[in-house]
């Protein structure tokens, strides 16, 4: 019996991978979330609502999703770019990725940007500005959250160049890249904040990224592209000992990240950035990432290879839901500040109604779509 090539696609296709993926934009939200009510004042400047009762461990739990959250999104988006470019040229590639990560990009910056920061003066009782100033290009507004597809597209782009060009990297087991990874991760963060001073943010008309991040996430980037070219999810899941094992130890090193990012506010007097402290920070922040990633990554691959109705829709709504999410949360945190509800009864129910309206209105837009293209 012949097997056709939507058959064979459907057979092989990883579906806990598409299921990750949602899961993935669903911590995405909760770490949005936590912004509004976590209790250091670290987003308090910046982020589209503040509420003023705020809990103390939503903080904590926000280091962990800080850690592994983007990480995750460009290990998917490199798994899937080797299939994507496949039998195209560089222009063909590249026009595609325009089309799906800059043209969103533009029209979301020119809508939900300016609705961000009327957002973010609403709900702080500020007076409205003028209206030149709620866009990010020529402002001092940022790309907020949808810095990720730009940043995403020159790496694709980057990827695209040094495939088609006759430069060509060594051979790397799947265990090789994990270890030059981490160790050009933790160099490259170190120099790049220690000795050259770019510590935090790079904001520009087009790219907005994290200076001592960028590099960690391009070679995860890159390991998502060598794990699809070694077949590494084609063989079978993790040895069950090994997951365990790791399961097991994966804690230390994300309890000493927390406990070093914890530490300038318990012990604050005499605090100072040592290179000691910049190290022990790195090195942990490297560990966590690999040893969450594993952890993760082989528990979908293990339980979570199904596909649904349910899946489906969350899976075909997951990148909409992570550009609307952050107007969702402004137009609902701020009504649910208004309620005078405690910070504990809030903060789930700004989780149930901004990641379920997040995906009525992606849905809405699908069918919207598809009963307009049935129209015409």
């Amino acid at each position: 019996m012949s097997i056709s090539v939507d058959q064979q696609n459907q057979r092989d296709r990883l579906y806990w991978m598409d299921n990750l993926r949602s899961f993935t934009i669903f911590l995405v939200v909760l770490y949005h979330i936590g912004g509004v009510y976590e209790a250091a004042g670290m987003w308090s400047s910046f982020w589209i609502v503040d509420d003023p009762t705020t809990i103390t461990w939503v903080g904590i739990v926000g280091i962990m999703f800080d850690i592994i959250v983007m990480p995750l999104m460009f290990f998917i988006a490199g798994y899937l770019v080797p299939e994507s470019i496949k039998n195209r040229t560089i222009k063909l590639f590249l026009l595609n990725k325009l089309r799906r990560l800059l043209l969103p990009w533009l029209i979301a910056v020119v809508t939900l940007i300016p609705m961000y920061k009327f957002f973010f003066l609403y709900s702080r009782g500020l007076p409205q500005e003028t209206w030149t100033t709620y866009f990010h290009i020529g402002s001092e507004n940022t790309q907020n959250w949808l810095w990720f597809l730009p940043v995403l597209f020159l790496f694709n782009v980057i990827y695209a160049v040094l495939l088609k060009s006759r430069f060509r990297l060594p051979s790397l087991s799947i265990k090789g890249g994990v270890l030059l990874a981490v160790s050009f991760g933790f160099i490259y963060s170190y120099i790049i904040g220690s000795w050259f001073g770019f510590r935090s943010w790079s904001h520009s008309a087009l790219l907005d990224f994290e200076n001592e991040r960028l590099l960690i996430y391009f070679m995860v980037f890159l390991l998502g592209a060598l794990s699809f070219q070694e077949k590494l999810f084609t063989q079978n899941s993790p040895r069950k000992l090994l997951y365990n094992v790791l399961n097991g130890i994966a804690w230390i090193p994300v309890t000493s990240h927390i406990l070093l990012r914890l530490y300038p506010f318990i012990f604050p007097e005499g605090f100072s950035v040592t290179p000691l402290y910049r190290s022990l920070w790195w090195i942990s922040f490297n560990l966590s990432l690999v040893a969450m990633m594993f952890t993760i990554l082989g528990t979908f691959w293990r339980y979570f290879n199904r596909s649904g109705k349910f899946w489906r829709m969350l899976n075909q709504n997951s990148y909409g839901v992570y550009i609307v999410h952050v107007i969702v949360i402004g137009f609902f945190g701020t009504l649910l500040m208004k309620t005078g509800l405690p910070a504990l009864a809030k903060y789930p129910l700004l989780i149930l109604i901004t990641y379920s309206s997040s995906n009525l209105i992606v849905s809405g837009y699908y069918y919207a779509r598809r009963f307009l293209l049935k129209t015409t």
